[in-house]
């Protein structure tokens, strides 16, 4: 791709964030200042957004500050323990392919990958990021070592999409009675599908013994024997018996503890959510901000904070809702900030080994 191509394509991504986030900071600060001015219709769309833009600010930020430090701080811990737990299911599925990488060294390419994730495409950009150090770190098994990043993200993503689904069973009044909420409901099930099926082909598929002359025609397109090489690190997967089970379950704590961080920073702020609600509320807008559409998922979460949280029974008011995105956003941008200081500081001195 040219570097004009690249500087387009980048360009108009984050033009559409830019959009997003003044979309929705917009509206929310016109309700601000039409709640505090009587004579709101009366005055000129000039002047509409003259107070709307002088008092929603401030009254964001006063917002922001009400949440109690002890609760941001809590849920600071839990987004750093949700990391953590990452970098052990990575190691799981390292240890599948013959690899071995130390807890440090995974810990740390792991920050530096969250690092990236803050200006990347999307909640996963930093996986790029993951792969090409998980490949500079071996020199007789870099497919496999790629192929380790990203069938992590896959089986965090459809651990996340199922736990989303099993949700919606409790929540099914909600869903029911809120039509975007209830649409958003059935494309994390769309997703939950394909992505079933494209893990279920990759760890299990056997479309070249069915049909071998597929393998032939792989090994002529371009990079065909990489292609070919991924596929077969994946069966292994497939494989392993216990490895889908140890995975699945690490991912569901995983996805509670995010539920968990904000319910921690909801009740910080005051705000009385009901918890099995927010366990499926938050699934869905993890999943739907990891989509490539924005940097870092910036403007697609904060309007899905806003619409979720005003649906019926649940009643958020919308400042308080995007400063609720805004604070759990701000766990991960700590935490990416302590990845920065890591990429400045990491080594070449250790590498993937093989399992003896």
């Amino acid at each position: 791709m040219s570097a004009i191509r690249k500087i387009w394509k980048l360009s108009w991504q984050l033009g559409l964030c830019l959009v997003l986030l003044t979309w929705i900071f917009h509206s929310i600060f016109s309700n601000e200042g039409r709640a505090a001015t009587p004579d709101w219709s009366q005055l000129t769309r000039a002047e509409q957004w003259k107070i709307a833009w002088t008092l929603g600010p401030h009254e964001l930020w006063r917002t922001l500050t009400l949440v109690q430090p002890g609760a941001f701080f809590l849920s600071l811990a839990i987004a750093g323990l949700t990391i953590q737990l990452g970098v052990v299911r990575w190691r799981m599925v390292l240890e599948v392919q013959g690899l071995h990488l130390p807890l440090s060294r995974a810990t740390g390419i792991t920050f530096v990958a969250q690092f990236f994730n803050s200006f990347l495409l999307g909640s996963t950009g930093g996986d790029l990021i993951k792969a090409y150090y998980a490949a500079r770190e071996t020199h007789h098994k870099k497919t496999e070592a790629v192929t380790t990043v990203f069938v992590d993200r896959l089986l965090g993503l459809w651990s996340m999409l199922l736990f989303a689904a099993v949700m919606m069973l409790p929540n099914f009044q909600l869903l029911f009675t809120h039509e975007k909420l209830g649409a958003c409901s059935l494309l994390i099930l769309s997703m939950l599908a394909g992505c079933t099926a494209f893990l279920a082909v990759a760890f299990w598929g056997g479309i070249s013994r069915r049909f071998p002359w597929a393998r032939k025609y792989l090994r002529k397109i371009p990079k065909g024997d990489l292609l070919e090489r991924s596929f077969d690190s994946c069966r292994q997967f497939g494989r392993e018996h216990l490895f889908m089970l140890k995975a699945v379950s690490l991912s569901m704590a995983i996805n509670a503890l995010c539920v968990l961080q904000v319910l921690t920073l909801a009740r910080g702020l005051g705000l009385a959510l009901p918890p099995v609600a927010l366990f499926v509320i938050v699934p869905i807008i993890i999943c739907l901000s990891a989509l490539p559409i924005t940097p870092s998922g910036l403007g697609v979460r904060e309007n899905l904070f806003v619409l979720m949280l005003a649906a019926p029974g649940i009643h958020v008011a919308a400042t308080p809702a995007l400063t609720l995105s805004l604070l759990t956003y701000a766990g991960g941008l700590f935490w990416s900030l302590v990845g920065g200081a890591v990429y400045v500081g990491l080594k070449d001195k250790q590498h993937l080994e093989e399992v003896v």
